[in-house]
């Protein structure tokens, strides 16, 4: 993944998807004392994942 933030109409591969997620992730473990910030996290995250297997299929394809 490169060091640079999500540019809009760029392409995202993959592996920065996964990225993306993990960064998430990390943070929501963080967020112990704000619930409500942590699911957001994670639903976040989760729609990287989403967006992982998406260009994963495409590039198969």
């Amino acid at each position: 993944m490169s060091d640079q933030p999500y540019q809009p109409g760029s392409m995202v591969t993959a592996g920065d998807a996964i990225a993306h997620a993990a960064r998430l992730l990390a943070q929501a473990e963080l967020e112990l004392t704000n619930l409500p910030l942590m699911e957001r996290l994670d639903e976040l995250a989760g729609s990287w994942l989403s967006i992982a297997a998406l260009v994963t299929e495409r590039e198969r394809a």
